[in-house]
């Protein structure tokens, strides 16, 4: 089976960032799926079967077409960005800005508590720190993710890394997850890197600020 998912990923002519990406995984786990050294979950089975249309007796068995109908390949590619060389990215805090919403909405008032300065990176609008573990262990607590404000949620790539404020009972929450398909309408899928943390389905009408994370920095404290 896990040859079978390195065929299948050449068929649709994907990169393993590209795939793990869509996987909700990293890239070091997929490429050990593909050679053997690490079995594919259900999970991940399942989004092979379900939102790229692999049929699941080929990826059984080998027997039978790989795809049950043609791919839309056009929703996993990604854009091709024009890299700075070299380009000064506001540092906010989200606690001095009161959340993601009011930073992206009034962005020109907003002043950002450092700059940060990194040669042949793609466009960026902004940076911030994370909190939580959600995205472990590629991203901890701490570190900084680079991002490019969406103004429109049909514009995101599925499978890619977003940075969103989310209305949870009228109060805002902010996380960096991936998001992939969700078979309920009007829903998305939000998926973290850490295996402790569960998919969630989230409205779409919840999700009031998104941006594609173009970057991440880590930082390492020595103690």
């Amino acid at each position: 089976m896990n040859k079978r998912v390195k065929l299948i990923r050449k068929a649709l002519k994907m990169t393993q960032e590209q795939l793990a990406q869509r996987l909700g995984i990293g890239k070091a786990a997929l490429s050990m799926i593909e050679t053997g050294k690490a079995g594919l979950s259900s999970r991940n089975r399942n989004i092979l079967i379900q939102d790229l249309n692999v049929n699941p007796e080929w990826i059984d068995s080998g027997k039978g077409e790989m795809f049950n109908a043609e791919p839309d390949l056009t929703a996993y590619m990604h854009r091709t960005d024009n890299s700075l060389p070299l380009q000064s990215v506001p540092l906010y805090s989200l606690e001095g800005t009161a959340g993601l919403v009011p930073l992206f909405t009034d962005n020109d008032r907003t002043k950002p508590v450092n700059f940060i300065h990194i040669p042949n990176l793609p466009k960026c609008d902004g940076a911030i720190y994370i909190v939580g573990d959600s995205m472990y262990p590629l991203l901890k607590s701490g570190d900084i993710v680079l991002y490019k404000q969406l103004s429109n949620i049909d514009d995101i790539f599925w499978g890619d890394m977003y940075l969103l404020s989310i209305d949870i009972d009228g109060e805002e929450y902010v996380t960096v997850k991936y998001i992939q398909k969700s078979e309920r309408e009007g829903f998305v899928k939000l998926v973290s890197q850490n295996p402790h943390h569960a998919d969630k389905d989230v409205e779409i009408s919840r999700i009031r600020a998104i941006a594609l994370v173009k970057a991440s920095i880590r930082m390492n404290s020595l103690r």
